[in-house]
Parts: C-alpha cells; structure tokens; sequence
C-alpha cells in the first residue's frame, strides 16, 4: 500500500486546503467566488503565496509588493487567485470549485510548484517531473476554463540562497521540464531567475529577505519581465509612446 501511494503523483489530484498559515484560505475562497463576477477581471493571476502578496483583490493582510504591482496593473481589472501554502493540487481544487467559472479574461498568469518542494505531515515534496505534471494540469484546466485566454507560465522563482541548495537544484529541473512543456503547448514561458540572481546564481536578501517572498524589488522584476506582454490595446490607456505599443504589439503576436 506504502509503495503504491509514493507511486501516485499528488501534484494531479485536486484538494482543498492542506497546511494552516497566517490567514483564513476557506474564507478566501468563499471571498472570491463573492467578488469575482464583480471585478469582472482582464487580467487573473493564479498562485501562492508570491501571488498573495502582491496586490489586487480579494486583498491580503500583507502586501510585499503594492508599488510595482500598480505599475503594471493600474489600467486593469485584476482578480488575484494567490493562496499561501498552495501546491498545483490546490490550484486544481479551486479551479473545479468556481474560481473561474463565468469569467472571460484576456490574460491568466500563473506561477505554482514552490510549495510542491516541501515536505509537511499533510503532504509529501514531489519529484520534479510530479511537479510540472501539476502545473501541465493546471494549463489544461485553464483552456478549458477559458478558453479565450492567453496563458503567461511563470517558472517556478528561484529560491534558497544559493544555487547548489538541493531545493534550488530540484527547482531548476522542473522549470527545464517546464520549457518542454511550453514548446509543446499555448503557453509563453516567462523566467525572472535572469533578474533576481546575481551572476553566480545567488539570490540576494534585496530581492527575497526570506529567500522565497520576493521584496519590493524583487517583484519589480515581475513587473518588468510582464509589462511588455500585456494587452495592447491597455497599453494605449495609460498613454506609452507609439515605440512602447509597437514594440508590445510585436510580443503579443509571438
């Protein structure tokens, strides 16, 4: 029995919450499903706890990263679908359970897996190829979902000081599976590791004080490595220069 469940992939079956944090993830959700149709949201962002506490609604009680989220996001109506401590396997869950249903957004960002490298009593760390399975999953959800929606796929920040961290090493393998994934698949592939790390591959503490939660600056780099693959048309709205739209233009066609 022991060795049929290790064979098992828990990254692909759905559940709710597994692991206690520093909010209510059932009351959340229910804040969600609430808000969702009313924020009628261009933009979703699906995730953790980097997600979380970044901005936009339902708010969290710790946002790490309001001024860069505004400056990416302030002509756009956004709907955050973060939840600290997630795994895919909660993604899922949430997804078969309304988070998107009704909705039509243009955009879906998704960043999911970190938690996935931990191992607590609820839940065991999963494999690289468990974990990008997970998050494959997810896509398939999302077009089915929404259809009309273009899929950004974050891979999985960099975390842990240093590069030879065996969760960084662990990491790494996923995110090289998941650029398989991405040349297969409708999805554009989005890496920040370039601008978070210093040329040894260090993650500096300016950038996540923890080395998971990305800083202020940290999540600038997420703004940078976004702006250009936002809608067009929302571009033109905060007034950029005709080389800004034509240069988002060319991004959005690719």
């Amino acid at each position: 029995m022991k060795a049929a469940f290790r064979k098992m992939n828990p990254a692909v079956v759905p559940v709710p919450k597994l692991e206690e944090d520093s909010y209510d993830w059932w009351a959340r959700h229910e804040e969600v499903l609430r808000v969702k149709d009313r924020i009628d949201p261009e933009i979703v962002l699906i995730g953790d706890s980097i997600t979380h506490f970044w901005g936009g609604e339902p708010r969290a009680n710790l946002a790490n990263g309001p001024k860069s989220f505004d400056s990416v996001f302030a002509a756009f109506r956004v709907l955050n679908l973060g939840f600290g401590w997630d795994r895919t396997q909660n993604v899922l869950w949430r997804l078969d359970h309304g988070q998107l249903d009704g909705l039509h957004p243009r955009l879906v960002i998704l960043h999911i897996g970190t938690n996935n490298t931990s191992d607590t009593t609820n839940a065991r760390a999963c494999t690289p190829e468990e974990i990008a399975e997970g998050i494959a999953a997810i896509c398939g959800r999302l077009k089915s979902k929404a259809p009309g929606a273009r899929i950004i796929l974050m891979k999985i920040f960099p975390r842990e000081e240093k590069s030879e961290h065996p969760r960084r090493v662990l990491i790494d393998e996923a995110n090289r599976l998941l650029t398989d994934f991405a040349a297969t698949n409708p999805v554009t592939l989005v890496d920040v590791a370039p601008g978070m790390l210093t040329p040894d591959g260090t993650l500096p503490a300016e950038m996540a004080p923890d080395f998971c939660h990305p800083s202020e600056m940290g999540y600038e780099v997420w703004a940078d490595a976004l702006r250009p693959l936002l809608p067009v048309t929302d571009y033109m709205k905060k007034g950029c220069s005709d080389v800004g739209v034509e240069e988002a233009g060319r991004r959005e066609t690719q």
